[in-house]
């Protein structure tokens, strides 16, 4: 099965250590980009990136210009894969917090009739509902739920 990591860019270490244990249990996985160019054109990564945008005034062009070409990028690994696994980790004291990117990645899985799985429980926020309207498979941290769930279902 071909999996892709959904969650916020804060949670990148959490995203690699994941990929590493799923891909040892025999999947294909992707990430968001690591790397991103900045406004010379110079490599940053993923995690330079998201500092230097939390703190942009909304007037730096290439910000956006990257933010536009992250999020399409990653659009496209949600089309190959079979499955999105979303970490939704605790952030802006919200337990389980799914933000705004992983919210539409989760309605492109839904669209595209792929498995969405929440690494944890489901997030008390404003939009729920939409959430559970996507039907998520909830695995309270447990990789292994992964695997025995596309068992079942093949």
């Amino acid at each position: 099965m071909k999996i892709t990591i959904c969650g916020s860019i804060a949670f990148y270490n959490e995203m690699q250590k994941t990929k590493e244990d799923l891909e040892k249990m025999g999947y294909e996985v992707k990430l968001p980009p690591s790397q991103l160019e900045d406004g010379n054109g110079q490599p940053i990564s993923a995690s330079q990136f998201y500092k230097i945008r939390k703190t942009s005034l909304g007037n730096e062009t290439w910000v956006w210009d990257r933010k536009e070409e992250a999020m399409k990028r990653h659009f496209d690994k949600v089309v190959w894969s079979d499955a999105i696994l979303v970490l939704n980790y605790d952030k802006n004291n919200i337990e389980g917090y799914v933000g705004a990117n992983t919210l539409m990645e989760m309605g492109l899985a839904l669209h595209l009739n792929k498995k969405i799985y929440l690494l944890n429980s489901m997030p008390e926020i404003s939009y729920k509902e939409e959430i559970l309207g996507m039907k998520p498979i909830i695995i309270n941290g447990d990789l292994n739920k992964i695997n025995n769930i596309s068992n079942e279902k093949s």
